[in-house]
């Protein structure tokens, strides 16, 4: 018998990101998709904003005591909050102002995202060039700092929505790169060394700790080969992916993911403009999901509360229309499992 997952309450989510710089207009369309049960509300990033809006400069605006600017390479770590990492504060601070104007007296599930420690020390610079990924202590610092504003994070979110109960997401698409030894250098040239399962469990289960013994946490990945194992045992309630990059191999530990109370967060929808079939037959989008139900052998009774419909990733590649769409459309997808499971 399958545990209950305490995210079962979620039909339907996005990922994270939204197109265009509108703080407004994208609260009202993530609170205004999911309104009245159909899913979980989040906020909204938007990286067309430039840099500091990216999902990386984002987190990094998050961290305490530690701070970044931007490269031509990419983000680099600093001495001293400089503009680029007052800029991503500041656009956080309009992000919450938002969301708070939309969900006011609102009670249920509420979603924040962060860049997940491996990611994101893949993704900064040391002063040299390097990503910090290449030094084991600069790691430890880096998710101690995460997990610190994060801390801080969260509490700001509650203060603001009383009523919500705030789920965190950590979004790791490079975790699979860094457990292989796939993550490449500044050069090119080569890549960093595979980082230790353990290790890269350890700094995972104290980041997701953040949310509190009672917090409820998922970690996203729209990568290949997510490692669904390491991401249960550091901690995670729900794990979402990209529904079409799932393989047969990987099949056993869904199965047991869900027996053991572990909410799916399938990305079945496209995350950019899609031909408008796609988006006209919310059944036909989860008929997959059925499938493999039925091939694992679960009960299809259980499939509506042990799934979550999202799109395939984040929707900062989408038009507007078409992010609107794809959100209403996974909560209709969502609602199509629950009425036929099977």
């Amino acid at each position: 018998m399958s545990e209950k997952s305490k995210l079962s309450g979620c039909p339907a989510t996005g990922i994270g990101s939204m197109p265009g710089g509108d703080a407004r207009e994208a609260a009202k369309t993530v609170t205004g998709s999911f309104a009245d049960g159909q899913g979980m509300p989040y906020l909204a990033e938007l990286p067309a904003r430039g840099p500091g809006a990216d999902m990386i400069g984002r987190t990094i605006g998050m961290l305490v005591e530690m701070y970044g600017h931007v490269e031509p390479s990419g983000w680099r770590i600093s001495d001293r909050p400089g503009r680029d990492t007052r800029r991503a504060r500041s656009w956080l601070g309009e992000d919450l102002d938002a969301l708070e104007e939309f969900t006011q007296g609102y009670e249920g599930l509420l979603k924040v995202q962060a860049v997940g420690p491996w990611t994101l020390a893949a993704g900064l610079e040391l002063r040299g060039g390097e990503a910090m990924l290449g030094d084991p202590g600069a790691c430890r610092d880096l998710a101690g700092s995460l997990a610190e504003g994060l801390r801080a994070h969260l509490a700001e979110v509650r203060r603001r929505m009383p009523g919500a109960e705030v789920v965190l997401q950590l979004d790791e698409p490079s975790l699979t790169a860094v457990l292989l030894g796939r993550v490449r250098s500044a050069s090119g040239y080569r890549t960093y060394r595979a980082v230790d399962r353990q290790v890269v469990e350890s700094a995972l289960r104290d980041v997701l700790a953040v949310a509190g013994e009672d917090g409820t946490t998922i970690v996203h990945s729209c990568a290949p080969e997510v490692p669904f194992a390491l991401l249960r045992r550091a901690g995670a309630d729900g794990i979402s992916f990209d529904f079409s990059l799932l393989t047969e191999r990987e099949e056993e530990t869904i199965g047991e993911a869900v027996e053991g109370g572990t909410q799916l967060f399938l990305g079945v929808v496209p995350s950019t403009d899609a031909a408008t079939t796609a988006m006209s037959d919310p059944g036909g989008s989860v008929m997959g999901v059925r499938t493999l139900w039925s091939r694992l052998g679960l009960k299809p009774g259980i499939l509506a509360e042990s799934v979550a419909i999202t799109p395939s990733c984040g929707l900062a590649g989408a038009s507007p229309a078409y992010a609107r769409a794809a959100l209403a459309h996974s909560a209709r997808a969502a609602r199509s499992l629950a009425d036929n499971p099977e």
